[in-house]
């Protein structure tokens, strides 16, 4: 491929929601252009989009994949992202590389979440938006029916440019409004055809040129007056409206048969924002002769072909002579091989010049959301956003002895998937793996399988419980043992009372006359330390306790600081029996962000998890509220699930520790329960 300057380059990210076509459309648009030469299938299996084993298993998208095409003398850069909500990642990837999102959704559906996600994650980057409207040739589909669903919510920022003539439920040709003319397909070629006299027709060429005059006052001006459009004229405002975010074009097409994707591709090639005048950031300018700076959007961690970084280049270019310098580490590394990915298979070449898309190998020092600039002028640019993990389960081994694989693998797919979340609880001895679903796990598993040959069952991870008492008791701890030579001797009254607070506090200010000398103190406060660490009916460790040390006894000779630390072990083991211990459970400040239709299911659902609500607020966006409530931790489990069920996908949260609370008498006595059995299998 040969190498594109800026002004001819548009990168383009396709989303919306799962299931609607994004990958059949790309598929499409790669075998119009000859950039492959057979028509990949979803259904087959021989997309080249979907290279991923797991993609091809699941028939689904589960990562961006990134594939060039030329049309027109232009070079798009499409980046296909997966609909699922499970993989929100590719569409933090695609849309950070981007200039416009082509947001895809199917004939006969309304506005559906994954549109409402793309469009807000386009309108977060600051980017223009596209819609292509895919299976107009299905049967039993609507083209005007999703239309009058989008242009209920985007009024008169939608603009129609190739829409479906229709007799009966056929689609007899697509009208072009940028170029007024009308094609009719037969096995995916293209015929021009006589402009259709029809209602609907009309009515979509009204609109389409109230949003193109809306781009210039000229033109508008022109408009009112019912004065045509010349064809530079359309050009012009349609490319204006589209890069300002004034007007949201809209395409009729069919991925499956490529009818109209011609039609498609025409349009970008002339109206899309391009590199040069729209992918420069802060004061850099999208120019191949300026300062180094290329932001890496996604990153592949595979075993056998090793790392592959992949770059948009903002300013500058990437070439293999020059050292490849890290802005968050500060440390350069020899650059690897530069290649252009279309799907799992890449082009080497010699440059990725300002503006393109390509991927640079082996880059050991490098991860999501790093810019790669010259070490002479440091660069920064802003990073990926992703979305939080949102899903825990515990992993376990199949086989014993597997946890260091298991370890070394899963950070390997967290490098190219910053939605995963992997760390270790040391309190419960349990390897916790968070992602954005269930699926979203399940995929991870397999492949933890199928590239590092580990296998791993998913349990519910383990609460954090602490324990506390209720009661002030004073037990004296007596230790006294004699072998021969010196002994042991140390004596203790310790008060154990309840604190008002999660804190241990140690005092020895009520000692008097020396019963127990100062030089002994750290040792008894150790003692005590060390016995809260693992509480006496659940193990777990105990707060919210006072200890005031206030008499004792010793002996001159055999008194030492171990015999004095193991005297307050005895006293704590002889208070907390009597002083009503019981079991602490976790609580946390949750925030919903949730439709307001679904408030009440979800209130409905927090108060049955013995949550509280604390309160409702607007978020700022439409017909969206922010819930507030605490919730036991251990209750919230499966709640991301419900969740997406009861909002289809349109609500999040986030949840943070807040304090711990006396579990409830049934809570306490399971966890006491399942503290034993797991005692039992140690």
């Amino acid at each position: 491929m040969k190498v594109y300057n800026a002004k001819n380059i548009r990168n383009i990210v396709i989303a919306g929601h799962g299931g609607r076509g994004k990958t059949s459309l790309a598929e499409a648009m790669l075998f119009l252009s000859k950039a492959t030469d057979r028509l990949g299938r979803v259904a087959d299996g021989n997309t080249v989009m979907d290279f991923d084993a797991e993609e091809k298993k699941r028939k689904i998208s589960v990562s961006t994949a990134v594939a060039p095409l030329e049309w027109k003398d232009t070079k798009i850069n499409l980046l296909d992202t997966p609909g699922q909500f499970d993989f929100a990642a590719g569409l933090s990837e695609g849309v950070r590389a981007a200039e416009a999102a082509l947001i895809v959704t199917a004939a006969g559906s309304g506005y559906d979440v994954g549109a409402e996600k793309a469009v807000k994650a386009a309108n977060q980057r600051g980017i223009a938006k596209m819609f292509a409207i895919t299976r107009c040739d299905a049967e039993n589909t609507n083209f005007y029916k999703t239309f009058e669903a989008l242009h209920e919510v985007h009024k008169t920022e939608l603009c129609p440019v190739v829409v479906p003539y229709m007799q009966g439920d056929k689609v007899v040709s697509y009208v072009n409004f940028a170029t007024g003319k009308a094609y009719s397909y037969n096995g995916g070629k293209a015929s021009e055809t006589a402009m259709p006299e029809d209602d609907n027709i009309e009515e979509m060429k009204a609109i389409f040129s109230e949003a193109v005059a809306s781009a210039d006052d000229a033109l508008m001006e022109k408009f009112l007056m019912d004065e045509p459009f010349t064809a530079e004229e359309v050009k012009n405002g349609l490319g204006a409206g589209i890069a300002s975010g004034a007007v949201y074009p809209v395409f009729a097409c069919s991925g499956y048969t490529t009818d109209a994707v011609d039609l498609l591709l025409d349009c970008i090639a002339d109206y899309a924002p391009n590199a040069a005048d729209y992918a420069g950031e802060g004061d850099l300018t999208c120019d191949e002769k300026g300062d180094l700076a290329a932001i890496c959007f996604k990153t592949i961690a595979d075993p056998f072909v090793g790392r592959m970084s992949f770059f948009k280049v903002v300013s500058g270019k990437i070439t293999a002579d020059v050292p490849a310098y890290c802005a968050r580490t500060g440390e350069s590394e020899r650059m690897g091989k530069l290649v252009l990915p279309r799907g799992g298979k890449q082009e080497d070449v010699a440059a990725i010049p300002a503006g393109d898309i390509g991927v640079v190998t082996k880059l050991s020092g490098f991860k999501t959301g790093d810019t790669l600039c010259s070490a002479k002028k440091v660069i920064e640019l802003e990073p990926v956003q992703f979305p939080a993990p949102c899903l825990s389960m515990a992993v376990k081994t199949k086989k014993k002895g597997e946890e260091e694989k298991v370890t070394s693998g899963l950070l390997r797919l967290a490098e190219e998937d910053l939605t995963i979340s992997y760390v270790t609880n040391k309190e419960t001895r349990e390897q916790v793996l968070s992602g954005m679903g269930e699926q979203h796990l399940d995929v991870i598993i397999s492949k933890l399988k199928a590239k590092f040959g580990v296998d791993v069952d998913l349990t519910v991870p383990r609460v954090a419980y602490r324990e506390t008492i209720r009661k002030v008791v004073d037990k004296q701890g007596r230790h006294k043992k004699q072998s021969g030579g010196h002994g042991q001797f140390g004596d203790v009254w310790i008060r154990f009372e309840p604190l008002d607070s999660e804190d241990f506090i140690f005092t020895s200010d009520e000692v008097v006359g020396g019963s127990v000398p100062k030089n002994f103190f750290p040792a008894v406060e150790k003692g005590l330390r060390e016995s809260i660490a693992k509480g006496m009916i659940a193990g777990y460790p105990m707060v919210g306790i006072k200890a005031a040390l206030h008499d004792g006894s010793y002996h001159p000779v055999d008194s030492s600081e171990m015999a004095f630390k193991t005297a307050a072990q005895i006293a704590f083991k002889n208070a907390i029996p009597e002083a009503k211990p019981t079991i602490l459970e976790p609580f946390g400040t949750l925030k919903v962000q949730l439709p307001k239709d679904d408030l009440g299911d979800i209130m409905s659902d927090v108060t049955k998890r013995r949550g509280r609500v604390l309160g409702i607020e607007h978020t700022g966006e439409h017909n969206m509220r922010e819930l507030i409530a605490e919730v036991p931790m251990a209750e919230m489990g499966n709640f991301s699930t419900i969740l997406r069920s009861v909002t289809a996908g349109r609500g999040s949260f986030s949840i943070e520790f807040a304090r711990y609370e006396d579990a409830p008498a049934d809570v306490a006595n399971k966890v006491i329960e399942e503290a034993k059995a797991a005692a039992e299998e140690d």
